[in-house]
């Protein structure tokens, strides 16, 4: 916009600038543009690190229709199992790279954009890819290419595909609006959200797929016994759930920003207990505990809207 101001002054045009001056102008934009250069990096390198974790989630999501089975990843992995984690992994780079913009004073107005790019890449078409896949394992023989077929006669592929591409929509709008509330994207040290973070809803989708995949595997070694009956119970729900995500991301819902009311101040003993706790469970049950903290996450919104509702109603029955 300087620059604009400067093609457009008279004195500019037609050379009746002070040479001083023009070289003022010079020396404070290339001060300018130093001071943003190094405090800019780091951040950007989380955001774009948060990118290509989404982008690799579909690479590895696709790959059960590339080469026509379940492919392994590392540490003996399924597919969707590694993609689940790269969004997780990108939640991580996309937790970061806010704090460390504000430390190093790098928050700029391309950086909001940018990560909300990023964000919706990772968070918003990766998990609806990676739902599309889960379902695909349930309808047949021709998997993921019946579901995007709009002759489908298979009513869970229908409602998999349209629930994927609303959640798409909804996280895509809820990344609007949040730039456009938050002053391009800078969040600052609010201690709440408005509507469901994309984060967090995309959590709470890869959070079953894990549970998902894990079990499954267990359930491998007994076909006909009650695994099976819940893991196929899971592949139903996945959809449901990523619709009633996609719901509150849009919503007026408030959530808890966890990030900066639980970790920026000092906690009771009480509270450091039960993080002591929840760590312990997730040892011994780690793809459970994911599941169960981004499921209790997605509900915690609408929860304290009725317990504060209900808390407002009694005191007005008390002052009455």
């Amino acid at each position: 916009m300087r620059l604009r101001q400067d093609m457009d002054d008279p004195a500019t045009q037609f050379g009746g600038d002070d040479p001083s001056e023009r070289g003022g102008r010079r020396r404070s934009r290339r001060i300018r543009l130093r001071k943003l250069g190094p405090t800019g990096v780091w951040p950007t390198l989380f955001t774009l690190g948060n990118l290509v974790a989404g982008f690799t989630a579909i690479h590895f999501a696709a790959k059960p229709v590339i080469a026509g089975e379940a492919v392994a990843g590392p540490w003996g992995w399924t597919s969707l199992t590694v993609a689940s984690v790269l969004v997780l992994l990108g939640a991580f780079f996309d937790c970061i790279d806010g704090s460390v913009a504000r430390l190093t004073d790098g928050v700029t107005e391309m950086g909001g954009q940018l990560d909300s790019l990023a964000d919706l890449v990772t968070f918003g078409v990766a998990p609806a890819f990676i739902t599309l896949h889960v379902a695909s394992q349930y309808i047949g023989v021709e998997g993921i290419s019946s579901i995007v077929n709009p002759d489908t006669a298979t009513t869970l592929g229908k409602i998999s595909w349209a629930i994927a591409a609303i959640f798409v929509c909804c996280a895509a709008l809820r990344l609007a609006r949040f730039n456009v509330e938050t002053a391009s994207g800078r969040l600052g040290d609010t201690l709440s959200f408005r509507g469901l973070p994309t984060p967090g809803a995309a959590g709470a989708v890869v959070g079953l797929v894990l549970m998902h995949e894990h079990l499954a595997v267990v359930a491998g070694n007994n076909p006909e016994g009650a695994m099976s009956i819940v893991v196929g119970l899971i592949a139903i729900a996945l959809p449901f759930v990523a619709l009633l995500a996609a719901i509150m991301m849009v919503s007026t819902v408030p959530y808890r920003h966890l990030a900066n009311r639980y970790l920026r101040v000092s906690r009771s003993f009480g509270y450091l207990v039960r993080v002591a706790v929840l760590l312990c469970l997730a040892v011994l049950w780690l793809q459970e505990t994911i599941a169960a903290v981004f499921l209790l996450y997605l509900c915690s919104g609408p929860v304290d809207v009725l317990l504060n509702r209900g808390r407002v109603g009694r005191e007005q029955d008390v002052a009455a």
